[in-house]
């Protein structure tokens, strides 16, 4: 029972909703422009399933909508409301098992194949083609249906005895029948529904938008029954719905390159179109999950993905002049796979691996002068701390390690306190010189005075810990043994017996260092980014998405990244998608720093599912196998066929009740792995029995098609969005299609 409550003011609240349809009309509305009571939808238009065998909702509208009965006409039940309640019951959903004996990629050779295995079994054997395969081409011999995985198992079992050695579980969801009538209640009214009735939210203005589930959406929504329960379909134009799944599937946060989000549009507009309809029988096209592609509607949308939509409008992948089958996988792992190898389908021409590389790649090389070496302070090199100094002007620029280890003078280090001091707008008008040699305690406490300190060591100090640190040092005043205190218990200065001596003058390159120290406390001047373009004098970057340019400073300081090291050199070479960090003062980088320079020439190689490890007990994985294939105890997992990409296609799986060859994407779902491409270790007790299984692995994904990673370092590298598509799929061409 469907149950809708006219509210006076804001919303209409729907309860107990049970409905079925014959037939879906708006499936008909995905050829031209669609005005659904004067709302128009321009072509072309596409359905998106935003929930299915729903229980209860809530659907809202910016600025009001209309509520439309429609069963062969449209008959209006309330208009101007913001808020709609859907309450119902969700239909009883009963689980089945069906076996998949064998696969052919035509349908007579699986009929002829259904032929015999139905005189050697005495239950139902029938040939299908699924729907949801993302390649077509491939015909299943099923067995069954089975109402438990236990009596799917056991024809498992009965099956390989005769010798189907790939025999598979499809697991599936069908509505159990039921006979309660179809009523809507509506302003006091019993009004009965029939099974092709349905009901649509239509806004009231072409700008006010609908929401559900805590997002919004453009377009109109249709609330219908299925055989899968209660559907919320959401109707729109296809541009405005890739704008809520670019950003979905391709971050522009984490990956805020214009071409690779044009890339990922194309993919995402072909692979609609391509598969539009695929779940006609239930009235809609496409699923908002990764079954389809990921759609969030209104609320994911960003202005990066978005001007990448609106700027290949109607642009689509074509091959011999047909829509391809547009597949892109997260992370490839370095190399993509052949189509056939990871669906088993007929090969696809232009999803063919490809090594996920630039073939030409422009490099640049930044030179300077300015190669400073390396100054020890307390066992660390200083040199980096004393270069970032320099760079923000506190103090004086130098290449000469000499200058460094001579003792600082009281009025020099003052300088540099005051204008460290100065970058955080601080005067350090009350800094006290001491007389010379300037020691350590005179020191801290004219950092004390530059950075205004003072409150901070009266109270964040207690008295035992300056007691504690203190009691072996003779000759020093109360103030004196505070400030080496603090210095000592932050951090700052380390705890060594040359600190409170006051014959040990410090020199420039501790007080440099501890300076640095300070500052750092306060704040991280150095920026990051990473490469897009260098010229002779001037760097391009991407900073917190935003392209910036600056001026190379003559004499700036190089610095690469090694392990935990740094080091100063007279040249880097950088090309796009480098990331660096960098000082910049008045207008000029000062200091570059070279962050991450790929060892590897894989453009996937920064993705965080590059590589990846995971270990799992005999038992766990066990229990996992024995849900598809019932091996028993597991005894071992071997690759025995590998792709171009070195994927693993066809995998035995070895129990001590029988073995099983698991090929393509299955092996995966059954290992419940990131990727096919992975190698197999083993730890073994004393006994040698295996106690765990090692899978170490490259990439995350099915590996065919656009890798998205690769598409976004090609981007960084200046590559455009036809090189990037032109790169993973083959052979294709780009075209207008409105």
């Amino acid at each position: 029972m469907l149950e809708i409550i006219k509210c006076h003011h804001r919303y209409v609240l729907l309860a107990f909703l049970v409905l079925f349809f014959l037939g879906g009309s708006p499936a008909e509305f995905a050829q031209e422009n669609v005005f659904f009571q004067g709302f128009l939808i321009p072509k072309p238009v596409i359905r998106v399933a935003l929930g299915v065998n729903l229980e209860d909702m809530e659907i809202h509208a910016s600025s009001g909508m209309k509520v439309y009965q429609v069963s062969g006409s449209y008959k209006l039940m309330a208009e101007d409301i913001l808020e709609v309640r859907v309450k119902g019951h969700k239909d009883k959903l009963r689980e089945k098992f069906i076996v998949q004996a064998a696969q052919t990629k035509k349908r007579e050779d699986a009929e002829d194949a259904a032929k015999v295995l139905r005189a050697k079994i005495d239950k139902r054997v029938y040939v299908a083609q699924d729907a949801r395969n993302e390649l077509t081409g491939i015909y299943q011999v099923r067995v069954g249906d089975f109402l438990t995985r236990t009596g799917a198992l056991d024809c498992i079992k009965e099956l390989t005895r005769l010798g189907y050695k790939e025999a598979w579980i499809i697991r599936d969801e069908v509505t159990e029948p039921t006979s309660k009538p179809q009523w809507v209640l509506f302003n006091g009214e019993l009004v009965n529904l029939n099974a092709q009735t349905s009901l649509y939210f239509i806004p009231s203005t072409p700008q006010s938008y609908l929401a559900y589930g805590g997002k919004n959406y453009r377009g109109i929504f249709v609330l219908k029954g299925s055989r899968r329960g209660i559907l919320l379909i959401n109707i729109l134009n296809l541009e405005e719905y890739l704008r809520g799944v670019v950003p979905g599937e391709l971050s522009p946060y984490l990956f805020g390159e214009l071409e690779a989000q044009k890339a990922q549009a194309i993919a995402a507009r072909t692979y609609a179109l391509k598969n539009a309809g695929q779940f006609e029988e239930l009235g809609f096209d496409l699923y908002a999950t990764p079954v389809s592609q990921v759609y969030d509607g209104m609320s994911t949308e960003h202005p990066l993905s978005t001007q990448a939509v609106d700027e290949t409008r109607g642009e689509v992948a074509v091959y011999n002049g047909k829509l391809i089958n547009a597949l892109y996988t997260s992370t490839c792992g370095g190399m993509t796979e052949d189509a056939e190898a990871m669906f088993e389908g007929d090969p696809v021409p232009y999803l063919k691996s490809t090594e996920c590389v630039l073939e030409q790649e422009q490099e640049w090389q930044i030179r300077t002068p300015a190669v400073l070496p390396a100054v020890l302070v307390a066992g660390a090199n200083a040199a980096p701390k004393l270069a970032y100094l320099m760079a923000l002007d506190a103090i004086p620029y130098t290449t000469d390690a000499a200058f460094f280890h001579e003792p600082a003078a009281p009025a020099e280090a003052e300088d540099w306190v005051r204008k460290a001091a100065a970058l955080l707008g601080k005067r350090g008008e009350k800094i006290a010189v001491p007389p010379a040699p300037l020691t350590f305690v005179a020191f801290a406490r004219m950092l004390i005075d530059g950075f205004e300190w003072q409150a901070r060591v009266q109270n964040l100090l207690g008295k035992s810990e300056s007691d504690r640190l203190t009691k072996d040092m003779s000759g020093l005043k109360p103030e004196e043994k505070s400030a080496l205190t603090y210095f000592l218990v932050t951090g700052i200065y380390p705890d060594t017996k040359d600190i409170s001596d006051k014959s040990h003058p410090i020199s420039r390159a501790e007080a440099g260092y501890y300076l640095a120290k300070v500052l750092a406390t306060y704040k991280d001047f150095t920026r990051q980014g990473y490469v897009k373009a260098v010229t002779k004098d001037k760097i391009e970057v991407i900073e917190d998405e935003e392209k910036k340019s600056f001026d190379l400073a003559p004499d700036l300081f190089l610095v690469r990244s090694l392990e935990d090291s740094q080091t100063f050199v007279p040249e880097i070479d950088l090309s796009g998608g480098d990331v660096v960090k960098w000082v910049e003062n008045g207008g000029r980088i000062r200091l570059l720093q070279e962050v991450s320079s790929p060892l590897s020439n894989i453009l996937d190689q920064p993705s965080a599912f590059h590589r990846w490890q995971v270990r799992i007990s005999r038992e766990d994985l066990e229990s996992r196998i024995n849900q598809y294939y019932p091996v028993g105890p597991l005894v071992d997992v071997v690759p025995q066929k590998r792709g171009k990409s070195k994927r693993v296609i066809d995998a035995a799986i070895i129990g001590r009740e029988s073995q099983v060859r698991v090929k393509g994407l299955k092996i995966r779902q059954v290992l419940n792995l990131r990727d096919n491409l992975f190698v197999v270790d083993r730890e073994q007790d004393a006994d040698g029995h295996t106690t765990y299984f090692v899978f170490s692995g490259k990439g995350w994904g099915h590996g065919v098609g656009l890798c998205q990673v690769g598409a976004f370092r090609m981007a960084q590298k200046g590559s455009t969005y036809p090189e990037i598509l032109k790169k993973y799929y083959k052979g294709i061409k780009l075209k207008k299609m409105y």
